[in-house]
């Protein structure tokens, strides 16, 4: 699902003008397999599966690979809405420099949320 992340962002014009001024690397953590996601001017052009020594992230998001399937179904349950909810029911993690992802929150959880649409969800 994570590597589908590109094509499912970089074609909705909306969310690309939401993250235009973003530019960042972070991780994402699907159970125990990395994924480092490359964002520029709000499109992701990069997604690599890791695990890579060494390469730099500003954050991470890491949850169990059942946390992200319950936030990726096209009705998520409640507490699995979005990526903080995870968080808050303990399934999940954020970590690192915060701030780009606090910046732009709503960017942020609109992406991590984006492979609902493959299930047929909003």
């Amino acid at each position: 699902m994570i590597a589908k992340l590109p094509e499912l962002v970089n074609g909705d014009e909306r969310l690309v003008w939401r993250g235009r001024f973003l530019a960042v690397d972070f991780l994402v953590e699907v159970g125990d397999i990395p994924y480092y996601v490359s964002i520029q001017s709000g499109r992701i052009t990069s997604v690599d599966r890791g695990p890579f020594p060494m390469r730099p992230w500003r954050f991470a998001v890491r949850a169990t690979a059942e946390a992200w399937e319950k936030l990726w179904e096209s009705v998520p349950q409640p507490g699995y809405t979005d990526i903080l909810g995870v968080m808050k029911r303990g399934e999940a993690r954020i970590e690192g420099d915060l701030q780009p992802l606090i910046a732009n929150l709503r960017y942020f959880k609109e992406v991590l949320a984006a492979p609902r649409r493959l299930k047929g969800g909003v």
